[in-house]
């Protein structure tokens, strides 16, 4: 019964973020999500009584799938070369296998902003970490005087917003060929590695 119940619960979460990605909160239905499910509205609403409940339980779901590495990935860097190269081909990648992400958190950013923040807080990374490790290495020689909080917006820029407006870039850059659009997401990790290198590094242009 226990199985049963887990699997019901499970099948009703995975066609919500289904219906959720697809039309955000305020436009998806509880009746399209149990549609979705093959389930009728009343077991929707024994499992979860508000729409509210159920964005938030996908919401928690999506976010934690796609940082639940970041905090490692982070940790693993002992240099400031080793934290751009792990943070971007991380984010590159984890962002080209859930394109829908980041229009997806920042629909909810606007709409519930503590939310996201809490979230953030609660994935593990360490902010103090991150500003240490950028504080240390900003003593040594070959690098340039920066602030690190424009350093970690920069690559988080540069990173997100070709997903963000994938259908501009796709659509007008690319005239729709998709072919081209991905090898240009393939090039990202190169390219935002090497533009943040140079705003760094004296010995680099």
């Amino acid at each position: 019964m226990v199985k049963k119940k887990t699997n019901t619960e499970q099948r009703i979460v995975d066609a919500a973020k289904e219906v959720f990605i697809l039309k955000g909160h305020d436009g998806a239905r509880m009746q399209e999500i149990a549609d979705t499910a093959s389930i009728n509205k009343a077991l929707l609403h024994y499992y979860f009584r508000s729409k509210d409940k159920l964005f938030e339980r996908v919401f928690h779901e999506v976010f934690s799938e796609a940082f639940s590495s970041i905090a490692e990935v982070i940790g693993r860097a002992n240099t400031i070369e080793e934290l751009i190269e792990y943070f971007v081909s991380y984010y590159v990648a984890m962002l080209k296998s859930k394109p829908y992400l980041p229009n997806f958190i920042l629909h909810e950013l606007n709409r519930n902003p503590f939310m996201v923040v809490d979230l953030i807080k609660d994935s593990g990374m360490d902010k103090s970490f991150l500003i240490q490790l950028l504080v240390k290495e900003s003593n040594r020689k070959d690098i340039r005087d920066f602030n690190p909080v424009h350093i970690m917006v920069n690559i988080l820029s540069l990173s997100i917003f070709p997903f963000v407006a994938a259908p501009i870039i796709k659509g007008f850059i690319f005239d729709g060929n998709k072919v081209e659009f991905d090898n240009f997401i393939d090039e990202r990790t190169q390219h935002i590695t090497s533009f943040i290198n140079a705003a760094i590094f004296k010995n680099q242009s």
